[in-house]
């Protein structure tokens, strides 16, 4: 959990503050404000959760006191309503700082901010007397009311604690949605009364993979576990408290098979068991009046326990093998004139809509919902780029932006991928995430207001630890935080790094595993093209001499750019004036999957004036339509 205790020190405040995200408007004034002890605390009767929150962000110490000089002054003041209900002003005069906004959660967000102001031990619980703050006036407003972080709990159980440390830093960060995904084929999540065998089968699987595609490797290590009713209303109440609303995933039709194993009737084969291999699998629920009811009384208990307006039912990557050799999925197609399992599909799906609007809530889905047409209330959750994003816009249905491209922090971090534990597959750096813009150009402005955000993913094949989940999270999620907080003419990547570094020392002190900056990505040394590689193994040749940095260990990195067909490698060698003195022999490939794409070369002295050369031994698999780089880089 943040610290709750307060810490005081002297500080000297007089660089531009590293605040994350950035603010909508921000002005440093002369003077600072001596924060301690004896500060008084005022805050608006009308406020909720507030003195819990100035307890935590700011420390017990602090407390209402009958009379003092200096005080801190948090008010709800209707007149800033055109800042929104997250908005806030905060200003910071030397004898006194006051938090203003229209409501609870727009000071909760001032709070965050006033907590960024002070040394990076706060989040510690150090000790000391006194802090200077520097004298500012701000004031911010979201974005995008939409700003969200899913973690994948079914692929590797994540344990409570993990989720509530999260909704910390989530709150941190001033990130305001956290989608859990409870249920998928490799392990059902929560407990459902009613059904208590999707727990007691469906949670558990025999091995748990390690590797990725296509080469796990099986041990005799099993996985399991889920979150109790209780354990959800804690996590629920917890996040409320922090101003984040938990949207539940429960997937449907398809990412299915661990409930249809649990309870065999709501499938249309054999007992499929719960798979330990990752993917998406070929199981469905079948289409009968008593599966939509079964789903339905699921649905009933999971909005008993999340308060949220909008329920995930997934609806993504279904196969409709099943359906087209079942009797009964053929039969209700006839019956209800739908012409493909593409609209037997979407007519699952308005089942769900309908059952939660009758309920006052709002389905949200992944772009695959809008196959066969999209549910009447139905939201979009596009993850397949942006088309489904745009096409539901368009069609005037709400959207969720998560796009593989810059969103999907399963993936790698680095080009080096030796380096990183094992990944999703695609290559996704900091910077192509603070790239990312919510709002696709081809939309008008009344299009554009149906884009609710964005969110990142943490799916979890290969997350199997809080340790791990925390560093593939961070420092991504801080840039998106600011890509959907801050105004998009604010946003320089350069300025955001030069104030990650601060906040990173924040990260340190919460004890939170993020990963580490790299330095600059040097130029390439050279590149490949389809006319210059064919199928035949054939020798290619780079300059290495500019890269060159005196002796030492380099690592040569082959990275596929565009094109149908990967690149495979057989050796890489160093060559000193035309002769080999350093070689690595190794298959690699780089393409839509990497694999052993990094080879590394010793040179034991660099000789002034002679010319280096990198020669490796390639062809491209498949045909010759295949782009990339070349990379030689001296290793740390």
């Amino acid at each position: 959990m943040i610290a709750t205790a307060l810490i005081f020190m002297m500080a000297s405040q007089a660089q531009e503050p590293a605040l994350i995200p950035t603010p909508a408007r921000l002005e440093i004034k002369s003077g600072s404000f001596n924060l301690s002890e004896s500060t008084r605390v005022l805050i608006d009767p009308q406020a909720i959760n507030l003195k819990t929150a100035v307890a935590e962000l700011l420390g017990r110490a602090l407390r209402a006191r009958k009379s003092s000089r200096n005080k801190l002054h948090l008010s709800i003041e209707k007149d800033r309503t055109s800042m929104g209900e997250e908005g806030y002003h905060l200003s910071v005069k030397p004898s006194e700082i006051t938090i203003q906004s229209a409501t609870s959660k727009g000071l909760f967000y001032g709070l965050q901010t006033l907590r960024q102001l002070l040394p990076a031990s706060i989040y510690g619980g150090a000790q000391a007397s006194v802090w200077a703050i520097p004298c500012v006036e701000i004031d911010d407003w979201p974005r995008f009311p939409w700003r969200g972080l899913m973690i994948d709990s079914s692929r590797h159980f994540m344990p409570k604690s993990e989720i509530l440390k999260f909704v910390d830093l989530l709150a941190m960060h001033k990130m305001n949605v956290l989608h859990l995904h409870l249920v998928d084929d490799q392990g059902w999540r929560i407990e459902i009364k009613r059904y208590p065998k999707l727990t007691e089968i469906g949670s558990k699987r025999d091995f748990d993979s390690q590797g990725h595609f296509g080469d796990e490797l099986y041990g005799g290590k099993k996985h399991g576990g889920f979150y109790t009713q209780q354990d959800i209303r804690d996590i629920v109440r917890y996040a409320r408290e922090r101003y984040i609303t938990v949207v539940p995933e429960i997937e449907m039709p398809g990412h299915s098979q661990a409930a249809i194993d649990a309870y065999n009737e709501l499938g249309t084969g054999d007992r499929p068991g719960v798979t330990d291999e990752w993917g998406s699998h070929g199981n469905v629920y079948n289409v009968n009046e008593s599966t939509i009811k079964f789903l339905q009384n699921v649905l009933k208990e999971v909005m008993q326990l999340f308060p949220s307006k909008f329920i995930h039912i997934g609806g993504d990557e279904v196969s409709h093998d099943q359906w087209q050799l079942s009797p009964s999925a053929q039969a209700l197609k006839k019956e209800r004139g739908l012409k493909d399992e593409q609209e037997l599909q979407s007519w699952f799906i308005r089942q769900m809509d309908a059952f939660l609007a009758d309920h006052g809530r709002r389905l949200i889905g992944w772009d695959e919902i809008l196959m066969g047409g999209l549910a009447p209330g139905a939201t979009v959750m596009s993850w397949r780029g942006i088309d489904g994003g745009i096409a539901a816009a368009k069609a005037g249905h709400d959207v969720v932006m998560a796009p593989t491209s810059h969103t999907y922090f399963d993936y790698y971090q680095s080009k080096f991928r030796a380096k990183e534990p094992p990944a999703g597959g695609g290559y996704l750096p900091l910077e192509t995430v603070y790239q990312f813009d919510p709002v696709p150009s081809v939309l008008s402005d009344a299009e554009a207001k149906h884009i609710l955000g964005g969110q990142c993913q943490l799916w979890a094949e290969y997350i199997p630890t809080p340790s791990h989940l925390e560093y593939m999270a961070f420092p991504r999620a801080a840039a998106l935080a600011e890509v959907v907080w801050s105004p998009k003419k604010s946003l320089d990547f350069a300025d955001f790094r030069a104030r990650l570094v601060q906040h990173l020392k924040r990260l340190d002190v919460l004890e939170v595993n993020y990963r580490r900056l790299d330095p600059p990505m040097p130029a390439p040394i050279g590149h490949w093209s389809p006319a210059e590689v064919s199928e035949q193994l054939q020798t290619k040749e780079w300059e290495a001499t500019p890269a060159l940095h005196g002796a030492g260990t380099y690592d040569v990195l082959f990275e596929y750019t565009v094109g149908e067909c990967r690149l495979d490698i057989a050796w890489v060698e160093l060559l000193e004036d035309g002769k080999t003195i350093a070689r690595d022999a190794h298959d690699g490939r780089t393409g839509a999957q990497d694999m052993k794409n990094q080879y590394r070369l010793t040179l034991a002295d660099q000789k002034p004036g002679s010319t280096y050369l990198v020669r490796a031994g390639v062809r491209s698999d498949g045909g010759t339509d295949s782009s990339g780089d070349v990379y030689f880089i001296r290793s740390p």
